[in-house]
């Protein structure tokens, strides 16, 4: 049993699982942001070119069946402000990472063989 946790626990506590732990969370919470954004502020200011107090209002009646198409037009607008926030957070990280990759790594320093044979060519130079 002991060897099974110790198992769980070095990957639990790898970087990979930790990270998305942690945007799965923000994800959740930014959803709720989002989510408040459309119902609360674009929904019902949109309404009002549809003679109606938000999308979530609007809905068909065929036969007793009532087909909320408002909701429908809401959850589309909360997945697309949420997939170019995404995108937008997704470039930006890129182009950062980008960055610090075109930094040019150090010249190499040279082995101490190297080091050597420079003092033995400079030596005989001189003795020329």
């Amino acid at each position: 049993m002991k060897k099974f946790l110790d198992e769980f626990k070095a990957f639990a506590m790898r970087g990979n699982v930790m990270d998305l732990a942690v945007g799965v969370i923000i994800g959740g919470a930014f959803s709720a942001i989002t989510t408040s954004l459309i119902n609360d502020i674009l929904m019902p200011f949109t309404g009002i070119f549809v003679n109606t107090a938000s999308f979530a209002d609007l809905c068909l009646h065929i036969n007793g069946a009532e087909i909320a198409y408002g909701n429908f037009i809401q959850a589309v607008l909360n997945f697309l402000i949420m997939a170019f926030v995404v995108f937008c957070l997704v470039k930006t990280v890129n182009r950062l990472s980008r960055k610090k990759e075109e930094a040019p790594p150090p010249p190499p320093q040279p082995s101490n063989e190297e080091k050597l044979l420079t003092e033995i060519r400079d030596l005989i130079k001189e003795k020329r």
